[in-house]
Formats: C-alpha cells, sequence, structure tokens
C-alpha cells in the first residue's frame, strides 16, 4: 500500500494551516500542533526540516513562527512530501542502483516506475492553495475569500 509518512501527513497539515492565515506573518508551532491535536515537539522538527529545505520561513522574536516562504500556488505537494521523506518511489529498487539479483530479469521494475511517474506528476501537480479549497465551510469563514477562489 502506498501511504505517506507521519511526518509528511504533519507537514501536509502544517501547511494547510499556513496557507489559510494568509494575514499572518507568523504561527507558533505551538499553535498548529494544538490545532490539529499532534505532538508540538515532532511538528517543530518538521516544520524546522522544511524551513531547512527552503519551504517555509522562520520568524525569531516573541511573535515568532513559520510563515510560507512563498505563495501557497507556487509550492506542490511534491515539494512537501520529498522535503520530508526523500525521492519517493514505489519499489525497492531504482534508476541509480542495479544491486538486485533480479535487476536484469525483472518484468514489473519498468511499468512501477511508469507508475510512479504518474503519481509524481499529480502530486507536482497539487499545490498547498488546494488544501485550504477543502476546508470546512466553518473553518473557510476565517479564511479570506480571494484564498478560497486561487
Amino acid at each position: 500500500m502506498l501511504r505517506l509518512s507521519k511526518k509528511s501527513d504533519y507537514a501536509l497539515l502544517a501547511m494547510r494551516y499556513l496557507a489559510a492565515h494568509p494575514d499572518r506573518e507568523a504561527v507558533s508551532a505551538r499553535e498548529v500542533a494544538e490545532a490539529h491535536h499532534i505532538p508540538a515537539e515532532l511538528l517543530a522538527k518538521v516544520l524546522q526540516r522544511l524551513v531547512h529545505v527552503g519551504l517555509l520561513e522562520s520568524h525569531q522574536g516573541i511573535r515568532g513562527g513559520y510563515g510560507l516562504a512563498r505563495r501557497a500556488e507556487a509550492i506542490s505537494i511534491a515539494d512537501v512530501i520529498q522535503a520530508i521523506d526523500g525521492p519517493f518511489t514505489v519499489t525497492a529498487c531504482s534508476e541509480e542502483d542495479h544491486s538486485c539479483d533480479q535487476y536484469s530479469k525483472c518484468n514489473i521494475r519498468d511499468p512501477l516506475w511508469r507508475i510512479k511517474d504518474r503519481i509524481m506528476t499529480a502530486l507536482s501537480g497539487s499545490s498547498v492553495a488546494e488544501l485550504v479549497e477543502d476546508l470546512e465551510p466553518a473553518t473557510a469563514a476565517a479564511v479570506p475569500v480571494a484564498v478560497l477562489r486561487k
């Protein structure tokens, strides 16, 4: 089964939360953690990783926290997942590593790689802004209408 890691789940929840609050320069890790009932310490590590790869900006000080480094429309779901989990794969073998005993006679590797490419295309073509579009009406009421229509 293809499945995102818990860290990627948390990263996407945080990115969605930040995208839903474009009027705020910074949001604390604790606020995001409390809003989604997730461990604040783990979320802080995930957010630091997103800062490290340039998807988030960190703001220091009493009103510090995190904000999107780019517009939500310019950050793909693939960017977020790969920042946390590394390159996306669907098989144990890779295009670079031919050490598998079955590599030369494998007849499913290439079709699976094509499927992986289709999944990556879909994830790359979906933005963090699209995550905000699916907010519940009560939650979306706090988000400016212009953000919801983008």
